[in-house]
């Protein structure tokens, strides 16, 4: 019974001490916000988290390319603190460029939020939205 009793302690230390050695997930510090139009000129907020998505955004807000302007994700149907004016924001995970894509995926920032039910199906399959017409406008700092 002792054996099980320390065994037991034992493990349970071991766990601890991996969850306090783990390394933090990733913070707003790892992350940046950008604003992209469409041409319906509203304005959505895209966060990246991968450092060369996040530096090929600064290029093309500060003109260094024109390479991948527009905007590709997976839509993520809820709404998000940064962009708070829609109900729904795209998966950071996910975002990436692209100069050319498929008709399928599509759609203006308000169409997406008037047919966000829709979203999913045989609109925006896969909840992957690509707007033709996106590109950045500015770097904005992240929430506090």
């Amino acid at each position: 019974m002792r054996s099980i009793l320390t065994k037991t302690l034992t493990a349970l230390i071991a766990i601890a001490t991996l969850a306090v050695a783990a390394p933090a997930p990733a913070q707003a510090e790892d992350s940046a916000y950008f604003v992209m139009t469409d041409i319906t000129r509203e304005e959505f907020v895209v966060r990246l988290t991968d450092p060369g998505k996040i530096q090929h955004a600064r290029d093309l807000v500060n003109g260094d390319t024109v390479d991948r302007p527009h905007i590709i994700g997976r839509i993520l149907k809820r709404q998000t603190a940064y962009n708070p004016r829609w109900s729904y924001h795209l998966n950071s995970d996910t975002v990436d460029f692209f100069d050319v894509a498929i008709e399928v995926c599509d759609a203006t920032i308000p169409y997406v939020e008037d047919h966000l039910d829709e979203a999913g199906g045989a609109f925006l399959p896969g909840l992957i939205w690509c707007g033709w017409t996106t590109r950045l406008l500015y770097e904005i700092p992240g929430p506090r």
